[in-house]
């Protein structure tokens, strides 16, 4: 399971980041319903920029793995046990 970002690498940023966080909830690791890390602890952990993350969390929540709620964040969905997780 990748955990840097190869900022120079072939593979998008937030493609890249949205892979580690995909691992993350499918090996359960984030469980449903729990909260992903925040934008700024994303931003510091893996040094990507802001809109990096966003569409990160987005791609996730377009495949049903996350679902976002306003001013409270991106959280685990329960589909994220159906397809793999724990």
């Amino acid at each position: 399971m990748a955990t840097t970002i190869e900022h120079d690498g072939p593979v998008p940023v937030h493609r890249q980041l949205a892979d580690i966080l995909r691992d993350q909830i499918l090996s359960g690791h984030i469980e449903p319903d729990c909260a992903l890390p925040s934008e700024a602890d994303l931003r510091q952990r893996y040094g990507v920029l802001p809109e990096d993350v966003r569409r990160a969390i987005q791609e996730l929540s377009d495949e049903g793995l996350v679902y976002i709620l306003a001013d409270q964040g991106a959280y685990v969905s329960s589909r994220a046990e159906e397809t793999g997780g724990g």
